[in-house]
């Protein structure tokens, strides 16, 4: 199987000169994944201690952005949030920006992304606190994707929300009615009308880069005329009524990148083959051919800001909130509160094990032995992986 660090590892520096324009966080990105697993990072010499079979370990990039590295975070991220489910069904919303806006969002990635976080709070935070819609305070989280199927630009939060709030005038919390939460339309309407409003303002601070033809400031408002004037993508998915199938259905969301390797099914004649589903024809698994810089480019147009924080929360899900909030709720549903022991995330090693079904210190050769370190490897340079991801 052909991974996304092969191809980088391959084209990667012809791809560099190609582009000199390339910022040098997007070249960090590019090393990093380059370099991921392999001796330029430095790993270490393990050897069994009962029948000497020995393994070569190489270090992980954790690059936020790298393929290989997103399955052990996502399982930890899943398993420190098993103790953060609110007792009620949860919702899942979508909020999508209109592929008129993705030429300005490419250029202003972190004013467009900014924005489109800050909308969607608005919209979800307002018009649940109504009274005609639900009138009580909510919570929730909201994820940032930037992708479609072809890897094309395609920015979108994808928001988890539980069924349910507090109500401050009664200090009563109540559920939401099975199967329904808020009116679609009206978050339609809300969320057009935040992000535009947020948008021009943006646009008189001259806090957005433009070229052309945005350039021109007629050109600007009549895309925002024509913005204002169709319907924006929102809808409600599935519901779910247990925490198991709210944390199983978060897994497919959280720590997920541009592409995965899986769906990478090789090179050939200097273009990636890689499978995608069409939604427009019935979700249907298809293969697309990409010349192997477009493919690259198209995986870098997804780099995010550095320090950008993808996962955000909101309401009472906030995270100086949560711990009181969630306590509150089940006190008054009667839930018992969980153990202690299961408050604190799980190790990485249990992780591991739970996940693999392996001990990840066990000979796995002989199935008896610990494997025990016998060298360290120095990287390149004698440095080792950064401790903080890009």
């Amino acid at each position: 199987m052909t991974t996304v660090n092969e191809i980088f590892r391959a084209y990667g520096a012809a791809f560099r000169e190609d582009h000199p324009f390339l910022s040098e966080h997007e070249k960090k990105v590019m090393r990093a994944i380059e370099s991921c697993r392999t001796s330029d990072l430095g790993g270490r010499v393990e050897v069994c201690s009962q029948c000497g079979h020995t393994r070569m370990i190489f270090n992980s990039c954790r690059n936020r952005h790298c393929p290989q590295c997103q399955f052990m975070k996502k399982e930890a991220w899943i398993s420190k949030k098993k103790n953060e489910i609110f007792p009620f069904q949860y919702f899942h919303a979508v909020f999508t920006l209109p592929h008129q806006l993705l030429p300005l969002a490419a250029g202003n990635k972190k004013a467009i992304y900014t924005l489109l976080f800050h909308s969607v709070r608005g919209t979800l935070l307002g018009v649940a606190s109504e009274e005609q819609y639900f009138g009580a305070q909510i919570g929730f989280f909201s994820i940032l994707h930037t992708w479609g199927q072809k890897l094309n630009l395609h920015p979108h939060l994808h928001c988890v929300i539980p069924g349910g709030g507090y109500f401050r005038e009664t200090k009563t919390w109540r559920a939401s009615p099975e199967n329904y939460f808020l009116p679609v339309k009206v978050l339609q309407k809300r969320f057009r009308s935040l992000f535009l409003l947020g948008l021009k303002r943006l646009y008189k601070e001259e806090m957005l880069i433009l070229r052309d033809p945005l350039i021109v400031p007629s050109n600007f408002w009549n895309l925002i005329d024509k913005l204002f004037g169709i319907d924006w993508v929102v809808y409600l998915k599935e519901s779910f009524k247990n925490s198991d199938s709210v944390i199983k259905y978060l897994a497919r969301y959280t720590h997920r990148i541009a592409i995965s390797n899986h769906r990478i099914i090789g090179v050939e004649n200097g273009e990636v083959l890689f499978s995608y589903k069409d939604y427009s024809d019935g979700n249907k698994k298809k293969i697309l051919a990409l010349k192997v810089n477009e493919f690259i480019q198209r995986f870098m147009n997804h780099v995010v800001p550095p320090r950008y924080v993808r996962i955000r929360y909101y309401g009472l899900m906030s995270n100086r909130n949560k711990t009181v909030n969630l306590n509150l709720a089940r006190e008054y549903y009667h839930i018992p509160p969980k153990e202690k022991e299961e408050e604190s995330p799980k190790s990485w090693d249990a992780i591991y094990m739970s996940v693999t079904g392996c001990d990840p210190h066990q000979c796995p050769h002989c199935k008896v032995g610990e494997m025990i370190t016998t060298l360290v490897i120095p990287g390149r340079g004698g440095k080792s992986p950064p401790a903080i991801s890009a």
